[in-house]
């Protein structure tokens, strides 16, 4: 699976897991099997265990696929396994099966995700499930695909425990509205030889998305333009927004370099949040250098869209690193393009492509890339604007809204 999949593979999970289900098992299990039906999802079978938590050993709850089965009732020893010690860290392990009888039916190599709370057993903390896919290769791309799957899950069951708890409270609620809005800053941004414009439109009151203009440097010859998005919505979402803005801000003082940034941000995401939390992040730095030159980095985010002012090809700013906060000791690499006068660069957030109008049609890229085309000679209001109307009107009625945000930069001298 490649980075640009990983939101893609998790809206996957999350749909299927969020149909109505009699039982956590239930819902796993029809999980992993329309998991393996998926086409674009390279896995021929899997095993999911649950851990006991007074015996120190994981029971086989469910499996599925072309390898032979093992006794229901088959338990795998935690002391057997050192690196499950690592699953509370890292989330997924790959490793060589050591177990006789396992390796006996065909088992060589596994790979092993946490899904759900951690529990402590023995003084070190467990997943209460493990979710085991097979595949033709054990390997970094598998790992990345159960990280989201099992990020995906959890959320799911998380979100299902805590569905009675979920009458929050107006007057709440309205305090974090007005908090988030206290911390946007103005949509209009004048930086050097470049006019910048965002917006964003939460789904809920309060939202998971944000955007930013930091100002870097004691002469202010450097300004950060970052979106970002938290995968998931409403208060919760809201909070992880503000904390990576407030985090961003804090590091920008410190002059700290992109590649170093973002791995800190992937590893503050990682700590401070629950483990069925991530964001995607796009983080840029606009400079006074005549040549235009733009430095960024892509945590799994949508593409931005560069467009010159000569030309309609569209050049997408692909994700340099995965999303934050799943994979604690990612990397990220710094790409750049460089503005010429008149250049216009569009960074939104998935919002703005999944939104479907009444026959569950998405808006998607296409349609932004048009308008795109169409009004780059306008200003970037005017811009954000004409998307943000033909998006309205299209998804009027719609069966899908999320929080969308828009940045416009453009090179004007």
């Amino acid at each position: 699976m490649g980075i640009m999949d990983q939101k893609g593979l998790h809206k996957t999970v999350e749909a299927i897991a969020s149909q109505k289900f009699s039982s956590e098992k239930e819902m796993l299990v029809s999980v992993l099997n329309q998991i393996i039906e998926h086409e674009n999802i390279k896995v021929t079978g899997g095993r999911i265990w649950q851990l006991d938590a007074i015996e120190g050993d994981y029971i086989l709850l469910y499996q599925t696929g072309s390898l032979e089965k093992i006794d229901p009732m088959f338990r795998v020893k935690i002391t057997d396994y050192p690196l499950f010690d690592l699953i509370a860290k890292e989330r997924t392990i790959l490793g060589n099966e050591t177990n006789e009888f396992l390796r006996g039916i065909g088992i060589f190599q596994y790979s092993a995700s946490g899904v759900g709370s951690k529990i402590r057993v023995n003084g070190k903390l467990y997943y209460e499930y493990l979710l085991a896919l097979n595949s033709e290769q054990i390997n970094e791309d598998l790992r990345l695909t159960l990280n989201i799957i099992a990020t995906a899950l959890t959320s799911q069951i998380n979100q299902i425990r805590s569905l009675h708890r979920a009458n929050t409270l107006r007057a709440d609620i309205d305090k974090a509205r007005e908090l988030q809005k206290s911390i946007l800053p103005e949509h209009e941004y004048y930086f050097h030889n470049y006019v910048l414009f965002g917006i964003t439109d939460p789904a809920e009151i309060v939202g998971g998305d944000f955007f930013d203009y930091l100002e870097i440097g004691k002469d202010k010859n450097l300004l950060g333009v970052t979106v970002g998005d938290a995968a998931s919505k409403g208060v919760s979402a809201a909070a992880e927004a503000m904390y990576i803005s407030g985090a961003l801000r804090m590091a920008c003082n410190f002059e700290i370099k992109m590649a170093l940034l973002m791995k800190r941000m992937n590893s503050l995401v990682n700590k401070i949040f629950a483990d069925d939390k991530f964001a995607s992040l796009f983080y840029g730095e606009l400079s006074t250098d005549q040549s235009g030159l733009f430095l960024y980095a892509n945590a799994g985010h949508n593409p931005p869209m560069f467009l010159r002012h000569d030309s309609e090809e569209i050049i997408y700013l692909n994700p340099t690193g995965p999303v934050l906060g799943p994979t604690p000791n990612a990397k990220y690499t710094i790409e750049n393009i460089n503005f010429q006068v008149g250049d216009v660069l569009l960074i939104f957030s998935d919002g703005v492509v999944d939104s479907t109008n009444s026959t569950f049609e998405g808006y998607g890229e296409k349609r932004i890339s048009d308008i795109l085309q169409q009004n780059k000679h306008l200003s970037p209001k005017e811009i954000t604007y004409k998307i943000l109307d033909a998006l309205i009107s299209f998804s009027n009625n719609g069966s899908y809204s999320d929080d969308k945000t828009l940045v416009v930069i453009k090179r004007v001298k």
